[in-house]
């Protein structure tokens, strides 16, 4: 959509000054646990439009002569090879994707941190694939009755048994793959070994949601909770900082509930914690930076039907808890949203009811909703997509962009020679006959050319898509939903 809700030229001038003011509170070194993504942050960039994906790496970059970085995973994420769900790739590849795109932008990366070591047999491969390429790893271990011992964990039988990681920039990032990585312990770790080293280190959090100074149950604040359903997360009003100040500021409960013991940690090592509440903690600046409400109370309300959506999927696909999916209509009530609310939602499902198969459906950037319907040839989202590209470029719609002569040996191969049952071409196989296309049939290379402009339009599809087809859609840049059914009963879903 073109309306912009957010202002990222301030955000990253004054988010920027905030990490630098907090690094003066401390004097030699700051210690900032990182949530979220750093960068490719699409869920802030569709609740919040005008918020880059890379914005909060743009703003780092401000500092990058003075900051360094810490990648941090949990030992037992490597041993089950966790996935990340919107990329699909386990916990311990994407540390590694991580690294490269940090160094790609000329960030300073100093070591991998393994949380809760124990000896895990991946994690010791993981560990000597990691130094084989060069880099520092350290070791993090369990501490018994974590967070509430604190006489434990202040000593050299807890902190002081895990591994002191060598940094030398006064800003040290602390981020990680996923949450639950262990970025909190590690950086109070840090804080023990430097305060035992004699130099005052510091502590503060950047999580980019909720955020503290819009209401309880602003849009934005709910389509966090969405997001977060597989955390138990839940939006809630800071105590300690209405008690402090008198202000209301949302914050949500794993921090509320893990304050009063993170203070009492902070000042055991530090001598005297400098937070009052877990709202003190942050440095976010996000909410200073919202221009227009009614645009980002929009966009926030689609993302809280799309999460909807997806968790659906993933309950029907047995890969999520149906408790997640209650949670979700518990705030899409709250939101005052519904699935029919959203267009491409209604037309791809009156299509699927008239004629009988597979549809699909996208709204364009302009607003603009076509469908594609399942045919001989082509899957529903295939042709979806090849109608979407004909609007873009101003092709007539009975014109052919792939002629059959080029599209029937494709599906013959499929059927014949590679074992699949299903000769309709999915999403990524009519991109690349579109492309052959191009080369002689201009209407094809005018289409084509039209690709980037799919990105950010909305897109459902009446049947869950194959692996194949939500991956490339993931890489068009569009926001893909799907109703939780399978096209076939069939217990074994090859596609």
């Amino acid at each position: 959509m073109d309306k912009l809700g957010f202002d990222k030229d301030k955000y990253l001038a004054i988010q920027s000054n905030k990490i630098k003011e907090r690094i003066a509170m401390f004097g030699d070194k700051l210690y900032l646990e990182f949530g979220g993504k750093l960068f490719d942050d699409y869920h802030a960039s569709r609740v919040l439009p005008g918020f880059a994906p890379d914005s909060k790496i743009t703003m780092l970059l401000q500092m990058k002569d003075e900051a360094e970085i810490v990648v941090v995973i949990n030992a037992g994420d490597i041993e089950k090879n966790k996935v990340r769900g919107d990329l699909g790739i386990t916990y311990d590849m994407d540390v590694l994707r991580l690294i490269d795109a940090f160094r790609g932008y000329g960030l300073y990366v100093s070591s991998v941190v393994l949380t809760r070591f124990e000896n895990q047999a991946n994690a010791i491969a993981y560990q000597k694939k990691l130094e084989k390429l060069g880099l520092k790893v350290y070791r993090h271990y369990p501490i018994p009755g974590y967070p509430s011992n604190l006489a434990l964990i202040n000593s050299e039988e807890g902190y002081g048994r895990n591994d002191f990681v060598e940094t030398s920039r006064r800003l040290v990032v602390v981020t990680a793959p996923g949450p639950g990585s262990g970025k909190m312990a590690t950086c109070l770790s840090q804080l023990y070994h430097e305060h035992k080293r004699g130099v005052k280190a510091g502590y503060a959090k950047f999580e980019t949601f909720p955020v503290w100074s819009l209401p309880l149950k602003h849009p934005v604040n709910l389509a966090y909770e969405a997001a977060t359903v597989d955390l138990d997360d839940v939006n809630m009003i800071d105590p300690y900082h209405l008690e402090a100040y008198g202000k209301i500021a949302v914050n949500y409960n794993r921090d509320v509930e893990i304050f009063p013991v993170l203070n009492q940690m902070m000042t055991q090592i530090i001598g005297e914690s400098p937070y009052k509440s877990p709202t003190d903690m942050g440095v976010n600046m996000i909410g200073e930076c919202i221009s227009d409400d009614d645009v980002v109370c929009d966009a926030a309300r689609r993302e809280i039907i799309r999460r909807y959506y997806n968790v659906a999927c993933q309950v029907r696909t047995a890969n999520a808890d149906a408790a997640q999916l209650s949670k979700l209509e518990m705030v899409m009530e709250q939101a005052k949203v519904e699935p029919c609310n959203r267009k491409v939602t209604v037309l791809a499902r009156e299509m699927a009811e008239k004629t009988g198969l597979p549809a699909a459906a996208i709204e364009m950037n302009d607003g603009a909703l076509i469908a594609g319907k399942t045919s001989e040839l082509l899957g529903c989202s295939a042709a979806m997509l090849l109608n979407a590209l004909k609007y873009l470029a101003h092709i007539p719609d009975q014109v052919d962009l792939i002629s059959p002569i080029v599209i029937e040996p494709i599906c013959n191969l499929k059927t014949k020679h590679l074992g699949n049952r299903n000769p309709r071409l999915h999403v990524n196989e009519v991109l690349l006959a579109l492309s052959i296309c191009a080369l002689t049939d201009m209407n094809a290379r005018k289409a084509l050319e039209k690709i980037d402009d799919l990105r950010c339009c909305e897109v459902h599809t009446s049947v869950i898509l194959s692996g194949v087809d939500v991956a490339t859609f993931r890489k068009l840049g569009v926001n893909l939903t799907s109703e939780p059914v399978y096209q076939s009963k069939k217990l074994y879903h090859a596609f």
